[in-house]
């Protein structure tokens, strides 16, 4: 008895201790107008200060180069569910560092696409230590993700690393600048004159709003063509569809998922290059038709590479030498983690799990056409209010999500309190998060109509 009483002593003990704890570190929600804080007018005049690049001397080179980053040892695999950091243990597809460099005498820049969940902030990180190796500094990348769930994980330190991508280890870090290094050096090393085109294509039947089944849908395949004189093509896709037809039932696969065949059909088709950078992927996701996982990943990435590959004879590249990048640091609401619509932990408590990393967004124009990449999982639904913003100024507009940086999901503020995953789990920083990243890429796009150059 008296072994039980101590036992009951020393649980009641650790219950009132972790009920102090936790009432000690919630807080009230912070609902603010995001216009009336220093963190907005911080980063706003970060926006007006950022300064035009250099001035063109010609058109617009361009070259290109994949690097396989399929490791010879297993990893941690990054995602979600049941994989919960298991190692991989069959490559069912390998998976890549791409890129594509782009010059015009006055501006450098570096498109890379990782087939990965995310682009790790420790990756980050590193490529900005690193990329002199290459004659590159971080303000001339752009970086997106295909955003596959059976990718590389372990890139991640901190318990809610760990939760998503498994057990952190230095040289998967290392590993994968080394292959974004490598595929950046051998596509400088291809430069030869290019033309640019652009064209979009409705794929309505291929995605769905995953937050509201009568919601708006960015059902847009958007492609970017770079033509060398040659004749030979790179060209960069990206739609809205999750990446994640290859679900938790098979945790032991190591796979770029539905991106990875698309990439594939589009170089079996053209013979030349392709890359991929998930869209706005915050709230859409992929039409899954087919018995099995492999032939609901051939559904959705043959079905798109057919209508890619119909849309390119509509291309008509042409000669340019616009090429401006800006990188803006953007300044967030203190760390929002909701216990209840209306408490949330104290933001030390969440940063000591996560990490408290930068957060930027990437605005890009490359001819006509402008890209922004957003350091989060970014509404469908928002993007398509920046794309009509780039169209209403004359411009084709993509927008792309984990440019670098995470801070979990970007959704329509009207979503805020309900109890979703997307909204309430994964939304970290704060209410009015959509009102500001949107009034924040309006804003680059703007800035943008005044690079041409």
């Amino acid at each position: 008895m008296k072994i039980l009483r101590l036992f009951l002593l020393a649980l009641v003990s650790l219950i009132v201790v972790l009920v102090l704890f936790i009432g000690l570190n919630l807080i009230p929600v912070d609902d603010t107008p995001y216009s009336q804080t220093d963190f907005y007018r911080q980063t706003t005049a970060r926006l007006a200060q950022l300064t035009q690049p250099n001035r063109p001397k010609q058109g617009l080179s361009g070259g290109w180069a994949k690097v396989n980053m399929t490791p010879g040892f297993t990893t941690p695999t990054g995602g979600y569910g049941v994989r919960r950091g298991k190692h991989w243990s069959t490559v069912h597809d390998s998976i890549f560092a791409r890129a594509v460099v782009l010059d015009n005498g006055g501006s450098r820049v570096a498109l890379v696409a990782l087939d990965l969940l995310i682009i790790p902030p420790t990756v980050v990180e590193s490529l900005k230590k690193r990329l002199p190796e290459v004659g590159l500094r971080w303000e001339q990348v752009y970086m997106g993700a295909t955003h596959s769930h059976n990718s590389l994980g372990g890139w991640a330190p901190g318990l809610v690393g760990t939760l998503i991508a498994g057990d952190f280890e230095e040289r998967i870090v290392t590993h994968i600048t080394d292959a974004v290094l490598k595929a950046i050096r051998q596509a400088g090393q291809r430069m030869e004159p290019v033309s640019v085109g652009y064209v979009e294509t409705p794929a309505p039947e291929l995605v769905y709003n995953r937050l509201h089944t009568n919601g708006p849908e960015d059902d847009r395949v958007r492609v970017l063509q770079f033509r060398k004189q040659s004749g030979k093509v790179a060209l960069l896709a990206s739609f809205a569809a999750h990446s994640t037809i290859i679900n938790s039932d098979i945790p032991s696969w190591l796979s770029r998922d539905w991106p990875g065949v698309l990439v594939d059909d589009l170089e079996k088709q053209t013979g030349d290059f392709a890359m991929y950078m998930a869209g706005a992927v915050g709230s859409m996701g992929p039409t899954e038709t087919g018995s099995t996982e492999d032939a609901q990943l051939h559904f959705i990435a043959d079905s798109l590479a057919t209508k890619i590959k119909a849309s390119l004879s509509s291309i008509q590249p042409k000669t340019d030498s616009t090429l401006t990048l800006f990188t803006l640091p953007v300044t967030l609401r203190d760390a929002h983690v909701r216990v209840s619509d209306g408490w949330r932990l104290r933001p030390w408590l969440f940063l000591s799990l996560y990490g408290d990393y930068p957060a930027e967004i990437k605005a890009l124009r490359i001819g006509q056409t402008v890209l922004l990449g957003m350091p989060a999982d970014y509404s469908g639904e928002l993007a398509m209010d920046l794309t009509r913003e780039a169209s209403r100024l004359g411009l084709n507009g993509m927008v792309t999500s984990f440019s670098g940086g995470y801070i979990g999901y970007v959704t329509p503020d009207a979503y805020y309190h309900e109890t979703r995953y997307e909204t309430r789990d994964m939304n970290w920083f704060g209410p009015q998060n959509g009102a500001y990243f949107d009034e924040l890429g309006r804003k680059l796009i703007r800035k943008l109509t005044d690079s041409k150059q």
